[in-house]
């Protein structure tokens, strides 16, 4: 026997070799086809497949993420917006995903672009700003239960940005503001009332005690005092006050009642 053909007979055992022995990886499973017939789902770890006769597709069973391009969307109050997701979504059964649709991964990311249109044209603009929690949830659902043939699972769809025609922005920008000052004027008005009524309640306390009345009195004294050092305060008998005060709404009733 010639060199020739040793070596020859060396490069087909080398090549039966690698063409009968896989090593799959803990996160890949083989797909395998024998005369184009399916057979088994195997591994992970060493394969052997007969040479020629069987053939294997491997498959990951990580998650993969798909970022959704921003899709051109009206919403059901007729306003144009932009709007991107991401998706999450792992193969599950590896012999659905090979053998119910020729490509799972761009299928599935084919799938989350037209059921991104259709769902958020459903909701209005205020809806899609403030639930956005429900509308990823509604979004998983839907694309998850047209996947599911395909072996395909989706654990989680994310709405990540949505872009507002300028106009939009400055017209919500103007409501924004408008609200603060409503706040504003709201929150100042409830604050004047519960002032006007400890006001209310606090004359009522010392007009039923007097002593309270001259507490104040004394109290507001030194404030005085203590604000400006260089001033000298002589404090009044606040009834003498009262009195003056009575003597002077007595007078004009005494002058009435008099004879002209």
């Amino acid at each position: 026997m010639g060199l020739p053909v040793v070596i020859f007979l060396v490069i087909l055992a080398i090549s039966l070799l690698f063409s009968c022995v896989k090593i799959l990886q803990e996160y890949e499973r083989g797909v395998i086809f024998r005369l184009g017939r399916y057979v088994a789902v195997r591994g992970p770890g060493i394969i052997l497949l007969i040479p020629y006769v069987e053939r294997i597709v491997r498959m990951s069973l990580r998650t993969e993420v798909f970022d959704v391009p921003p899709q051109d969307i009206i919403t059901r109050d007729n306003v144009s917006v932009k709007v991107n997701a991401v998706v999450y979504f792992r193969i599950v059964a590896p012999e659905r995903a090979v053998l119910e649709v020729s490509d799972a991964f761009y299928a599935t990311s084919q799938l989350s672009q037209t059921t991104l249109r259709s769902i958020i044209g459903q909701f209005e603009l205020d809806d899609l700003l403030a639930n956005r929690e429900k509308i990823n949830l509604e979004l998983q659902a839907v694309i998850d239960r047209q996947t599911d043939p395909w072996g395909v699972k989706v654990s989680a769809v994310e709405v990540k940005h949505i872009d507002l025609p300028n106009e939009m922005q400055r017209a919500m920008a103007r409501q924004a503001e408008a609200e603060r000052d409503r706040r504003a004027k709201v929150i100042n008005a409830d604050g004047e009332f519960q002032a006007a009524t400890k006001l209310a309640e606090a004359s009522e306390i010392m007009n039923q005690n007097p002593i309270t009345l001259q507490l104040r009195y004394l109290q507001t004294l030194a404030d005085i005092s203590g604000r400006s050092g260089a001033s000298t305060i002589i404090p009044f008998p606040l009834e003498l006050i009262r009195g003056a005060a009575n003597m002077g709404l007595s007078k004009p009733l005494e002058s009435k009642g008099k004879p002209s």
